[in-house]
């Protein structure tokens, strides 16, 4: 019984969390190519830098953003 009911508190909370990422997606405020296209330059770059040792190509600055606290 005790597990039945975390198993299905599970499917709960996943399919919430589904719904509520899929509406952030498609809202009229979100920049979702800009971040796509964010996530896909950064993880370029850092591919570069990475295999620029052994394929002889020049190393890659990777940009991070600061925090600041």
């Amino acid at each position: 019984m005790g597990s039945n009911f975390v198993g299905q508190m599970v499917v709960v909370l996943t399919g919430i969390i589904g719904v509520a990422i899929i509406a952030t997606l498609v809202s009229k405020n979100a920049q979702t190519p800009e971040v796509v296209n964010s996530f896909f330059g950064g993880f370029s770059q850092a591919l570069n830098a990475a295999t620029g040792p052994v394929t002889g190509g020049s190393s890659a600055r990777i940009n991070m953003p600061s925090i600041q606290f």
